[in-house]
């Protein structure tokens, strides 16, 4: 029997690993796809929106999202998600001036089964944090009501949909604000490849209950590719995205590009 060369008997005791470290990839991204999976995660999300405001102007937001899961017992997890937004704001109507900060941090707790078969669900509350003073950053309200994702894994295929309704509670200062009413709803579609690449297809719309007539609907349809690779000893999910708003308010805006880096951390319990 021929001798294998020093190169090709280093590759035969490396394709196993390679095999194995190429099929967690895979699965950490189809995991990615699922809102309420085990993983912990901080993706950091860049968003880009074109044509704001009464100059078309550009909207930049960095949404820090943390997805932190919890065992309670042997039968049900808690999946916590943070938003916390910074934004810098163009002008929005003849007056008003551009802003900056850290606009109202949305807090969802998801109980969901910790061994489903099927359909996956989790369901909890959300509440909504006022962190600013700025009208154009914030509702300056405390806000709360219920959140529900469900959604199937098929083979590569992930489908389903993740919806949520916050209500206003309490105004945040002694200045009176409009009361707030809106519903989220995003249905997703998801394809991921052998080689962790995923492809994406999902809305982020927005209802607003108290908008002006006209204005109530912000609807974004997103096309997204995202890769799983590795930063240093950690998993590490790169994406690009388009966004095209088939709805939105006077103000805009009219299309987005979003650029998207999740580190996905080690989980002790």
């Amino acid at each position: 029997m021929k001798q294998l060369t020093k190169s090709a008997a280093v590759a035969a005791l490396l394709a196993p690993s390679l095999v194995a470290a190429q099929d967690g990839a895979e699965d950490i991204a189809k995991q990615l796809s699922n809102p309420v999976s085990s993983l912990v995660s901080v993706p950091f999300q860049f968003n880009w929106e074109q044509g704001v405001g009464v100059e078309d102007g550009t909207r930049t937001i960095l949404n820090v999202q943390p997805v932190v899961p919890f065992t309670l017992n042997d039968d049900w997890n808690l999946i916590g998600r943070w938003i916390m937004p910074f934004v810098s704001q163009p002008v929005l109507a003849p007056g008003l001036e551009s802003s900056y900060g850290l606009s109202d941090i949305v807090f969802s707790a998801f109980f969901s089964p910790s061994q489903s078969k099927g359909l996956i669900w989790g369901v909890g509350p959300v509440v909504g944090l006022p962190m600013t003073d700025d009208p154009t950053l914030g509702a300056g309200k405390w806000t709360a009501g219920p959140t529900v994702v469900l959604l199937k894994q098929q083979g590569p295929w992930t489908y389903g949909f993740l919806g949520n309704h916050l209500w206003s509670i309490a105004d945040s200062s002694d200045a009176e604000r409009p009361d707030v009413s809106k519903t989220f709803l995003q249905p997703f579609l998801s394809y991921t490849t052998p080689g962790a690449v995923s492809f994406v297809v999902n809305t982020e719309a927005t209802y607003d209950h108290e908008a002006a007539d006209g204005d109530e609907w912000t609807v974004p349809i997103n096309l997204s590719v995202s890769k799983v690779t590795q930063f240093g000893p950690f998993p590490f999910s790169i994406l690009g995205s388009y966004g095209y708003f088939a709805d939105a308010p006077s103000i805009g805006p009219e299309r987005k590009l979003r650029i998207a880096f999740t580190l996905i951390l080690p989980r002790t319990r």
